[in-house]
C-alpha cells in the first residue's frame, strides 16, 4: 500500500513542487531548524569541521556552486520552498550577503552535525537547537525593525516551520559516545531526545509559529558509513541504528499528534522520511536506482564532509543512480522525493 501511494508521489512530484500547487501567499516563509540534511551553509561562517563548502558538494546546484549543503544539489528544504511559490532555496541565517528581505520569504538555522542534545553540538562545535532558536528570536527582531510590528507577525504567523534533527543524536552521539549510553537506555534516550524537540516546538509557539512540521530521522543503519563498519555483516544495514531510529520516530509522531491538540491554533505534524528511503533501499530498480550500499562521493564507502574532496577523483558520474551522495547524506534526487511527500502532508495539514 505504501509503495503504491509512494509510485503516486513521484508520479505528480511535478505538480507538488510548482508552485500552483501550493495556493501562493498561504505560506508565507520556510522558517528550518536541523542538522546537516537541511544546513544550506550555516556552517561555512562558524569554526567547525563539519563543512560542505567545496566540490564535489554542490555539483548539480545551480552554477555548480558548493554552497555548504551536504548533497550534490538542493536540499529537502529547498524543494518545499519552491512547492509553495517562494524562492527555490532557503538561505542559511549566518550568510551575510543576504538581506533581511531576502531572509522574510525563508531562512534556515540548521547547523550540520548537530542535534536535539547540546552534548551532539559540542562534539563537533557547531549551532545546537538552543542556539538556532535564539537566532530566531533575533530574526524576528530584525523583521519587525524591517517591514514593521504587522507585517512581521503575519510573516511569523504564516511560515511554515520545520524540524529535521535527531540523526546525529543517534548516530554519531549515543552509539559512538560512551556518556548518554551510560545514563539512558534506548527508550529513555528516545523520550529525551523528544521532550527537548517538544519545548523548541513551543519556543516556536510562543514567538507566533503556527504551522509546525517535525520530520522523522533516516534508517541510519543503511548509510553507507555505517554499512562499512558493520563487523558482524560486512555491507549489511546495521539493524540496532535502524531500530533506534524507529523508536525515535514513534515518539516524535505521538508528541507531534498531543502538542497539535495541547497548543491552540496551532498544527504540528509529523512527516515520515524512514519508510520512503528505506521502501527505495529495498527495491531501488523500482525507482531507478542502482546503487544503495555506496555514495558517490569518492569510494562511496566512508567519505564525508571533507574528506570526500579527498578522494573527489573517484566520485561517481551519474548521481541520479545513487540513494546516497556522500557516505551518509542522501543525494539531491533523494531529497526531491522527500519533498514531494512532505509537500502532501503540509498541503493536506496547513492549506
Amino acid at each position: 500500500m505504501f509503495s503504491q501511494c509512494l509510485q503516486l508521489l513521484i508520479l505528480f512530484a511535478h505538480l507538488l513542487l510548482s508552485p500552483s500547487a501550493a495556493s501562493g501567499g498561504k505560506v508565507s516563509a520556510v522558517i528550518v531548524f536541523g542538522d546537516s540534511t537541511v544546513d544550506p551553509g550555516n556552517n561555512d561562517h562558524i569554526l567547525t569541521v563539519v563543512k560542505g563548502d567545496f566540490p564535489p558538494y554542490g555539483r548539480d546546484f545551480d552554477g555548480g556552486v558548493a554552497t555548504g549543503r551536504f548533497s550534490n544539489g538542493r536540499l529537502v528544504t529547498d524543494f518545499i520552498s519552491e512547492g509553495f511559490g517562494l524562492p527555490s532555496s532557503v538561505p542559511a541565517y549566518l550568510d551575510t550577503s543576504c538581506t533581511i528581505d531576502q531572509l522574510a520569504m525563508g531562512v534556515s538555522f540548521a547547523s550540520a552535525g548537530t542535534g536535539l542534545d547540546d552534548l551532539t553540538a559540542d562534539i563537533s562545535n557547531v549551532i545546537p537547537v538552543r542556539q538556532q532558536l535564539d537566532y530566531f528570536r533575533e530574526y524576528k527582531e530584525r523583521l519587525a525593525i524591517a517591514r514593521g510590528a504587522s507585517e512581521a507577525d503575519a510573516i511569523i504567523a504564516g511560515a511554515l516551520y520545520y524540524f529535521s534533527i535527531g540523526n546525529n543524536d543517534i548516530g554519531v552521539n549515543y552509539f559512538l559516545l560512551p556518556q548518554r549510553r551510560a545514563q539512558f537506555s534506548p527508550p529513555e534516550y528516545a523520550a529525551f531526545l523528544v521532550g527537548i524537540a517538544g519545548a523548541a516546538v513551543r519556543e516556536v509557539y510562543r514567538l507566533g509559529g503556527r504551522k509546525i512540521q517535525l520530520a522523522g530521522i533516516l534508517p541510519l543503519g543503511c548509510v553507507p558509513a555505517m554499512r562499512t563498519v558493520n563487523l558482524h555483516r560486512p555491507g549489511e544495514c546495521m539493524e540496532d541504528f535502524n531500530q533506534f531510529a524507529l523508536l525515535f520516530n514513534a515518539e516524535l509522531r505521538k508528541a507531534a499528534s498531543k502538542l497539535s491538540g495541547e497548543l491552540s491554533e496551532a498544527r504540528v505534524v509529523y512527516s515520515d522520511m524512514y519508510s520512503l528511503v528505506s521502501t527505495i533501499i529495498a527495491n531501488p530498480w523500482k525507482y531507478g536506482f542502482e546503487n544503495v550500499a555506496r555514495g558517490c562521493c569518492g569510494t562511496g564507502l566512508i567519505e564525508a564532509s571533507f574528506l570526500c574532496v579527498l578522494d573527489e577523483p573517484l566520485t561517481c558520474e551519474d548521481t541520479d543512480k545513487y540513494v546516497f551522495f556522500d557516505s551518509v547524506h542522501p543525494t539531491e534526487r533523494i531529497y526531491k522525493m522527500e519533498a514531494s511527500q512532505m509537500l502532501n502532508t503540509s498541503l493536506a495539514a496547513f492549506l
